[in-house]
């Protein structure tokens, strides 16, 4: 063990967490061991324990940290520009952060799809996101049945990324961008039956 740096409990927190992150990047859940966090870490496990009771814990702050942050590279904004560019833009965020950690992200959906904290943190981020984009789409602000239509679409959309990405970090069964256009092409595709031809205007085709 490295000799223990005099670290804020926030700081020490937020190194435990990126080691955390760390070994979860590069080894399957199952084969993730506190002691080896706490090691590397610098710390004692009884450190470690003090601010994570568990792995679950410590992986479960990692994760609502990661989604946090991918949350933040992925604004949505109306004001900034083409929809369908930014969509494109925050899938790409995603992608590169599902295939840089790929067992974490098997991790939160496999190994843990019955954890309630981490799937609450993954539902909750696919909540801001439906939220987002129902914002920066070009929707009519008076038609509140087409916007109800249009979230129930959203909704069944992020799952549906949700589980083909998932799957795609398994079996890469096409390209990534091929997986990213997919994904893209499946929400033009389900939302122009649902919007008026002026609505549609400027849509890829």
């Amino acid at each position: 063990m490295s000799p223990r740096q005099r670290l804020s409990p926030a700081e020490r927190r937020a190194q435990l967490l990126a080691v955390g992150a760390q070994f979860f990047a590069a080894h399957p859940y199952d084969d993730v061991l506190m002691e080896d966090i706490a090691e590397q870490a610098g710390v004692s496990r009884a450190l470690l324990y003090r601010y994570f009771p568990g792995k679950r814990q410590l992986f479960a702050a990692l994760y609502q940290q990661a989604a946090d942050r991918l949350l933040e590279q992925v604004p949505l904004n109306p004001a900034a520009g083409d929809v369908w560019e930014q969509l494109t833009a925050g899938l790409d965020v995603h992608l590169d952060y599902f295939i840089a950690n790929r067992h974490t992200v098997l991790a939160a959906n496999r190994v843990l799809a019955g954890d309630p904290v981490v799937q609450t943190v993954i539902n909750e981020e696919l909540d801001v996101l439906r939220s987002r984009l129902l914002d920066v789409l070009p929707l009519p602000l008076a038609d509140e049945a087409v916007r109800a239509a249009v979230s129930a679409v959203l909704k069944s959309w992020l799952v549906f990324v949700r589980v083909l990405c998932v799957d795609w970090l398994s079996t890469e069964t096409c390209t990534r961008t091929e997986l990213r256009d997919t994904c893209v092409g499946a929400l033009l595709g389900a939302l122009r039956p649902l919007l008026a031809a002026d609505s549609a205007a400027g849509w890829p085709s």
